[in-house]
């Protein structure tokens, strides 16, 4: 899928690698980037920033709200037209507590917020997109939507389902012989601030330009899943080779994957909202 002379949709792209790939995109000759985002000041600011490289809508959107979803849906085709790449990208992580601490708030919003939202906005867009026959639908999603991870049940579980969801939708457009694309994208850690604290051992901790770089291009390659950095690929082969005590001790031990959270303190000035965008 092209980027030049698309009209491209990021939500939480105010931020993080949002922003980057929104950067990116503009540079690639996009025809008006639209940024959602909860984030007012962000939002501002981004399009101050990205606006010196091509034209920058941005709209104030609650992405767990399909309501707000709706309105904003609207405006957006209103004011720039129907979108023909929409990147899903906002996410939260809440903490590092183990799931006996979870509160049914962070639960519900981490669901609400990371697999929910996904849903809802990609249901918005994707009938314009088939009645066009153009369109590409990425989400970005994350390694822990294939690894379990202790003190990140609750976000383990909710990319698990962004993940199940995304490569779903991409067999009934297959199936349909659609022209609409979709991408999953499965990141490690990005050093973004939302995991700040995190401490890898062997993986190394991803630079947010390299992230956003890849995702970019397996937009433009209609990549159908995207394991960042490439060796996360053969996580599903080493889960069905090994006994489940041999890969713990492996993977979860010896690699240090099972600790990597211990020390998580994330975004401490924003965590009382918990509603940041990776």
């Amino acid at each position: 899928m092209k980027f030049e002379d698309s009209n491209v949709l990021i939500t939480g792209g105010a931020s993080g690698i949002g922003r980057l790939m929104g950067r990116m995109a503009l540079e690639k000759g996009a025809k008006t980037l639209v940024i959602w985002d909860i984030n007012a000041q962000n939002i501002a600011s981004a399009i101050a920033e990205l606006g010196k490289t091509g034209n920058v809508k941005g709209y104030l959107t609650d992405v767990s709200d399909n309501a707000a979803i709706e309105a904003s849906y609207k405006r957006t085709v209103s004011e720039c037209g129907e979108i023909d790449i929409l990147i899903n990208c906002a996410g939260i992580v809440t903490g590092n507590k183990t799931f006996d601490m979870q509160t049914p708030d962070e639960i519900i919003r981490t669901i609400n917020i990371n697999t929910i939202a996904p849903m809802l906005v990609t249901r918005a867009m994707l009938p314009g997109m088939l009645q066009r026959e153009r369109g590409h639908i990425c989400t970005i999603a994350s390694a822990a939507g294939m690894l379990s991870n202790p003190r990140m049940s609750v976000y383990a579980s909710s990319k698990w389902g962004a993940i199940g969801w995304s490569d779903s939708v991409r067999i009934e457009l297959k199936k349909m012989k659609s022209n609409v694309h979709v991408t999953t994208v499965a990141p490690y850690y990005i050093n973004t601030g939302m995991f700040d604290g995190v401490k890898s051992r062997i993986i190394p901790i991803l630079k947010p330009e390299y992230v956003a770089k890849k995702v970019i291009r397996a937009i433009e390659k209609n990549t159908d899943f995207k394991g960042i950095p490439f060796t996360f690929r053969f996580i599903r082969f080493f889960q069905g080779l090994l006994p489940v005590s041999w890969f713990d001790m492996i993977f979860g031990e010896w690699f240090g994957v099972y600790h990597t959270m211990d020390h998580f303190t994330g975004r401490r000035k924003e965590e009382a909202a918990a509603r940041k965008v990776s």
